[in-house]
């Protein structure tokens, strides 16, 4: 099929377009694993994990105890996704743009960038899809985040510390009207409290607790399960415990639901839900306050903009060009670009056929939530 080119063929029509770009704030934020970057489409590699350690008595004796055996386990990643933008242009379109129009070239340039807009897109929600691997919850859902105050950043860092996250390089990624809303404080934007001029004059976002603060366009915005009335069963469940069996009530607990117990202010992020009375699985590292041995009412919180905060290392993207055969393929050139945007590389591939050559962009990619203890979700 060709191109729809009418609008651009008259004289004198010159390239003023300028392709629209979406905030990007997750892609630089996380993990890039080169090791990772090398496995096949489907293949995974491993990292292991190291279980929580225990201390002993010291005893002196003849001979050490013959102790410390340890159950190493692991955590598989993979990349999930291969996927093309292809640009297709015949000789008699080619003629007609350069005719006294805009020019081929200056339009397969905007049509490019297109393209990596369109895989850009694609890879920062994969990774925006991570919400429902988040260990906890903070924050009032439906609500904006940062109100009038900076509580939020930290109470959602005090979350991430509690499970012994480690300090340095914390990552916060929220909305453009979360955004918003922080650029509207003055403890930020007057220069004598923040010390600062970056945020008030060029709308900045400024490092704050610990969090190097970014954007995304692909936040995303969670509904709720239709779950009503439940409540845990009579058995009691003790601090740490993910698997928590619910009764009496109706309807679904989705993945990604935030829910609290009665008698405890910690919100939980469900891993699975149920479709009836059944057992729901928490996040890691599970509750922060036992249950009682008695039915306790589990409530499920509203729907939410899941904005969230992490250490960089608790989230891998694995991103790569495309796999070639031996011996190459039919493309009679291939190069190389890098967006400047997202910081991503991908392959431009030209295809010559009958009498019309098609551009191709394209990429590979995998996500995968390595430390689900060391993320968190501010609620908006």
């Amino acid at each position: 099929m060709a191109n729809t080119l009418t609008n651009l063929l008259p004289d004198l029509y010159t390239a003023l377009d300028v392709v629209s770009r979406e905030l990007v704030g997750f892609i630089p934020s996380v993990t890039r694993d080169i090791s990772v970057d090398r496995v096949a489409v489907g293949q995974n590699v491993r990292s292991f994990i190291a279980p929580a350690a225990t201390s002993t008595d010291i005893t002196p004796g003849v001979t050490p105890p013959n102790d410390g055996d340890q159950t190493i386990t692991n955590v598989a990643i993979a990349i999930t996704k291969a996927k093309r933008v292809p640009i297709s242009w015949n000789g008699e379109e080619t003629r007609g743009v350069n005719n006294n129009g805009p020019g081929a070239a200056a339009i397969r340039a905007n049509q490019i960038q297109q393209a990596m807009r369109t895989l850009v897109n694609q890879i920062e929600t994969d990774i925006a899809d991570t919400y429902v691997s988040c260990s906890r919850a903070y924050g009032t859902a439906g609500t904006t985040p940062f109100a009038s105050t900076l509580v939020d950043p930290a109470n959602v860092r005090k979350i991430l510390v509690d499970n012994g996250c480690p300090a340095s390089d914390l990552q916060l990624v929220i909305g453009s009207t979360a955004g918003a809303a922080l650029r509207t404080l003055a403890q930020l934007t007057k220069v004598n409290e923040s010390a600062d001029t970056t945020m008030l004059r060029q709308g900045t976002l400024l490092d704050i607790h610990g969090f190097a603060i970014r954007e995304s366009a692909q936040i995303k915005s969670v509904t709720k399960g239709t779950g009503t009335a439940y409540t845990s069963s009579t058995a009691g469940f003790a601090i740490g415990a993910t698997s928590i069996a619910i009764i009496t009530g109706t309807g679904t607990v989705l993945a990604g639901d935030v829910v609290t117990f009665a008698g405890d202010t910690n919100k939980y992020v469900v891993k699975t839900g149920v479709a009836a009375p059944g057992t729901i699985v928490l996040q890691e590292p599970g509750l922060q306050v036992a249950i009682a041995a008695s039915a306790v009412a589990m409530t499920i919180g509203g729907n939410y903009a899941a904005n969230m905060a992490f250490g960089r290392h608790a989230i891998v993207l694995a991103q790569r060009l495309p796999a070639l055969p031996d011996g190459n393929d039919l493309a009679i050139d291939r190069t190389t670009i890098t967006d400047d945007r997202s910081g991503l590389s991908f392959e431009v591939a030209m295809y010559a056929q009958y009498r019309q050559m098609q551009y191709e962009i394209s990429c590979s990619w995998g996500v995968k939530v390595i430390k689900e203890p060391h993320t968190a979700i501010l609620l908006g």
